[in-house]
């Protein structure tokens, strides 16, 4: 097997610890010793053991003379665990095969100079904007120090969210909504305006795939979450953020389940940034914002939005009063629009998923 084919596997291996580990990133490691795998692992928890541990244990003896693989730099501090570096130079491992480096400043580097320095044979880079972009939540959190942003929208061929008297479901089918879930889990917090629990009632869970609930955040300014919400309801940890709410309001909320920020705000709008740092003293590294329209342009506006993913179904809706995907006051030229970078294109279903990173 080629150095690219074995750091795939690594990566198949690391998706597997998506939702579980927040805010640590999702790594895998593989040890092959004469062109055959003896080890591989996984990160599964946060707190819990390291990748590179996993696969060097299944290996045992097997490992001493043969080459790991790891998505991401093995750390060389102590935190939550050992040092990874140690463990790999206690093992015998002769070479390292590392797709990216780690940016955390605790790292950033260091581990890779310590394997050379021990005589390793060390190679990095291999696949790395895969591994990069798999990364992405933490390689933002780690070097912002805010929560990696990420607006889904699912539209009609025209960019419209719901008809004229609001009439959302579905636009998109089963497989778009299994993707989203699939989104929900990998993400560590999800988030909807005041206006999208009154017009669908939306659950907010995961629920089409396995794995834990995010934290759900609800942004209402102004207090018009009823307490008999479907979101309060569900298990997990509802958040209702205002900025101007009644005290009455707040009262009536607290006794359905729900927790209310109040955080600083211009009249009812609430300051996304003041959001998004509350969000990262909380440790929650990633969020995604669900709409709808004038929610997604108040992220867009702020310039605080990191990726988007639109989820276009084949189906016009028309209508110059249905709602667009993206409201607000929108951009006063066309150069002023935001632009997106690294686009994908994947058919899913009979939708489209158009996703890329904001320049």
């Amino acid at each position: 097997m080629t150095d690219e084919e074995v750091m795939r596997i690594a990566l198949d291996l690391a998706q597997q610890g998506e939702g579980e580990v927040n805010p640590n990133p999702l790594v895998g490691a593989v040890v092959v010793r004469e062109g055959v795998v003896v080890g591989r692992g996984f990160h599964r928890r946060f707190g819990g053991p390291h990748a590179e541990v996993y696969a060097l244990e299944e290996a045992g003896e097997a490992a001493r003379g043969a080459t790991i693989f790891v998505t991401l730099e093995p750390c060389v501090h102590h935190g939550k665990t050992p040092p990874c570096v140690d463990r790999i130079l206690a093992a015998g491992i002769a070479r390292a095969v590392i797709a990216c480096k780690d940016p955390n400043p605790l790292v950033d580097g260091k581990g890779i100079a310590a394997l050379r320095a021990a005589g390793l044979n060390v190679r990095v880079g291999v696949l790395e904007a895969e591994a990069a972009q798999l990364n992405e939540p933490f390689f933002t959190f780690i070097t912002t120090g805010r929560p990696f942003v990420h607006l889904k929208l699912a539209m009609s061929l025209d960019g419209k969210i719901a008809t004229a008297n609001r009439d959302a479901k579905w636009i998109t089918g089963q497989a778009s909504r299994t993707r989203v879930h699939e989104l929900r889990r990998r993400l560590a917090a999800i988030l909807v305006g005041a206006g999208t629990i009154l017009a669908d009632d939306p659950s907010l869970t995961v629920r089409l795939v396995p794995g834990r609930n995010p934290l759900r955040l609800v942004l209402d300014g102004a207090g018009r979450t009823p307490p008999a919400a479907r979101v309060l309801r569900e298990a997990g940890r509802t958040v209702i953020v205002t900025a101007i709410m009644p005290e009455a309001t707040e009262v009536a909320l607290h006794q359905a389940g729900a927790e209310v920020w109040r955080l600083p705000g211009s009249g009812a709008r609430v300051d996304l940034a003041a959001l998004l740092d509350r969000l990262a003293k909380e440790g929650i590294d990633s969020l995604l914002v669900e709409g709808g329209a004038e929610t997604a342009a108040s992220f867009l506006e702020a310039h605080l939005v990191d990726r988007v993913s639109f989820f276009i179904a084949p189906i016009v809706l028309g209508g110059r009063d249905a709602i667009p995907a993206v409201g607000g006051a929108g951009a006063p030229t066309v150069a002023a629009g935001v632009r997106l970078r690294g686009l994908s294109v994947e058919q899913i279903g009979e939708d489209v998923l158009l996703s890329g990173t904001l320049l």
